[in-house]
């Protein structure tokens, strides 16, 4: 799969994480301004309007622990997995709810759930954010 010019979006569920969470997610993801246009200007990927790009990725919740990580407040596979599923649902009916989007035939696209991934990334620019839910 390719994504052009848009976002890229690496999922991480904790333990404790409910349903609730990906709807504000969703919400606060697709409209912060991150995409800067040839100007400057800070755009949502909404206004953009952009493509998305979701990667589940478990090891954003691995912690050091001697000389080995551990990844014991990650939520459990089935309700990862659960919550995931719901998150690129939701993301997809956003974008195909703006009228922006639509116009511009934006796409979403994600990796599987638990399965190994490559991936190889261009992007333009140092914009790389951590946004904790």
């Amino acid at each position: 799969m390719e994504v052009q010019r848009g976002l890229v979006i690496y999922v991480c569920f904790f333990k404790g994480a409910d349903k609730e969470l990906p709807p504000k997610m969703v919400n606060t993801l697709l409209n912060v301004k991150l995409s800067e246009t040839e100007n400057g200007k800070l755009f949502s990927i909404l206004d953009l309007p952009g493509n998305i790009l979701i990667i589940p990725q478990a090891t954003l919740g691995g912690k050091v622990k001697g000389r080995s990580m551990q990844y014991h407040s990650n939520s459990g596979k089935e309700e990862g997995l659960e919550l995931y599923s719901q998150f690129v649902t939701l993301c997809k009916k956003e974008l195909a709810a703006n009228s922006k989007c639509a116009e511009a035939g934006v796409v979403v696209e994600h990796g599987t759930y638990r399965n190994r991934q490559v991936l190889e990334l261009n992007i333009n620019g140092p914009y790389t954010h951590l946004i904790e839910f």
